[in-house]
């Protein structure tokens, strides 16, 4: 468990708090790019680290990450005018462009739109993300900015760009909680007909069909957890004795300081990043990083895909509905949790919502009582922690992980171990189904 103090330190994200500082560090999504794709067309607002703001595109495609307020009488800025290259306030007419100048003050008779600009950040879109530098407002100074970290979506096709975002009602650090948490899906997320499916002669060293793999999950609940430090974080592995006796690995990559490459046959590198909206409610960025890199087609037919939502309920703009929520207590069937679904939730990311939702806004973990399946999350928390009030001590930015790297070569990765293969080695540039797929990929660029 966490001192109260640790925990406050943890989850808070304000402007001036340890974490919000911490944070502000780094590159995080504001928006998606599909929620301001046309120029001049509407704003959006986005809520971030407990900042109200708007994000536009001008006429000219560029965007702008705005102080929702305007610095003239605090009307908001959400209700502008995009026109012309610029955000106009419909208050009185005075114009803001992506830089957050003042181009133009209409009721003015001795205009001064020279002296005045408003609050901006930096932005960058990449991988269908607008992602924004919360630490280092337009005009200041070069150095304030800390590069852009390239994670595979600069040089995605754009047709391959794929990005969605969800919206939870908990603190960040609950739902980075259940990503870095592989003892959950044992139970969680099964259903009792998988005990029904056959060995499909996949239950061997090498790589499982998906229906095998889920099947292992509910085999075996006590997975042993393992943890590798790495320079962007660490990877964990959840190890699994499956129905044959072989060591089933799924390692799941931490990317300091919130996101996550989830466990895949036969690796991933599809990106799920955590942000704060606030301290109370959280976006859940999805993204394409890479194309897909599984020429051999291994674990066969997709189980489930992201978002599991009916096809009718998909996401507007890449912003995934919640049918499933608190409100209607998820849609849970009762009568199905007796016997055919473990939980009673038909949605599998519901699942997720409830587990976190429901420990309530902010988690009190002085009250938690954590085991041996929880390593991963400690470590986190602990990282977080010590970093954040390593830069409330003053110390020299550089203690901060994952500030560059390859962010390339970053993996999650599933497997049935052969008798002594590391599991370390799994999704990285030394696993030989990685190097096949990357020379395949060169391959089809010839």
């Amino acid at each position: 468990m966490l001192s109260a103090e640790d925990n406050e330190i943890l989850t808070r994200v304000g402007p001036g708090t340890p974490m919000g500082n911490l944070l502000r560090r780094y590159w995080i999504p504001a928006c998606l790019s599909a929620e301001i794709a046309e120029p001049d067309g509407p704003p959006v607002r986005v809520r971030l680290l407990g900042e109200d703001l708007v994000a536009f595109r001008d006429t000219d495609g560029r965007v702008g990450l705005l102080e929702e307020s305007c610095p003239h009488r605090g009307a908001s800025l959400f209700y502008g005018r995009n026109e012309e290259c610029g955000l106009r306030c419909t208050y009185h007419g005075w114009k803001f462009d992506v830089t957050g100048q003042c181009v133009d003050q209409r009721s003015e008779l001795r205009p001064f739109s020279q002296r005045i600009k408003t609050g901006s950040y930096p932005v960058h879109e990449s991988g269908g993300i607008v992602w924004a530098l919360l630490s280092a407002p337009l005009g200041g100074p070069a150095q304030t900015l800390t590069p852009f970290r390239d994670f595979g979506t600069e040089s995605l096709p754009a047709p391959l760009a794929t990005a969605n975002k969800e919206v939870i009602y908990c603190n960040w650090v609950q739902s980075m909680d259940g990503d870095l948490d592989t003892a959950h899906i044992s139970n969680l997320h099964q259903f009792d007909a998988i005990d029904g499916i056959p060995d499909d002669g996949t239950d061997e060293p090498g790589y499982p069909s998906g229906y095998q793999s889920m099947r292992f999950w509910r085999h075996d609940a006590r997975a042993l957890i393992e943890v590798e430090d790495t320079w962007h974080g660490f990877r964990y592995a959840g190890i699994r004795v499956t129905p044959n006796g072989h060591q089933h690995a799924r390692i799941t990559a931490y990317i300091f300081p919130a996101s996550t490459i989830i466990a895949q046959i036969p690796f991933s590198t599809r990106q799920i990043f955590v942000v704060p909206a606030d301290d109370y409610t959280t976006h859940r960025y999805n993204f394409t990083t890479q194309p897909p890199q599984n020429p051999r087609g291994y674990g066969g037919p997709v189980f489930f895909t992201y978002p599991t939502y009916p096809f009718e309920m998909m996401a507007q703009k890449g912003v995934v509905p919640r049918p499933y929520n608190r409100g209607n207590d998820y849609l849970i069937d009762r009568d199905a949790q007796k016997g055919v679904s473990y939980s009673g939730i038909r949605d599998f990311r519901s699942q997720d919502a409830m587990a976190t939702e429901t420990a309530g806004p902010i988690y009190d973990r002085t009250r938690e009582h954590l085991g041996s399946t929880d390593v991963a999350l400690i470590r986190m928390h602990r990282l977080l922690l010590r970093c954040a009030k390593a830069l409330a001590a003053g110390e020299d930015e550089v203690t901060l992980p994952a500030l560059a790297g390859d962010f390339r070569s970053i993996r999650g990765a599933e497997k049935i171990l052969e008798e002594g293969e590391d599991w370390r080695v799994l999704g990285t540039n030394d696993d030989p189904v990685v190097q096949e797929a990357l020379k395949a990929a060169e391959d089809d660029d010839r």
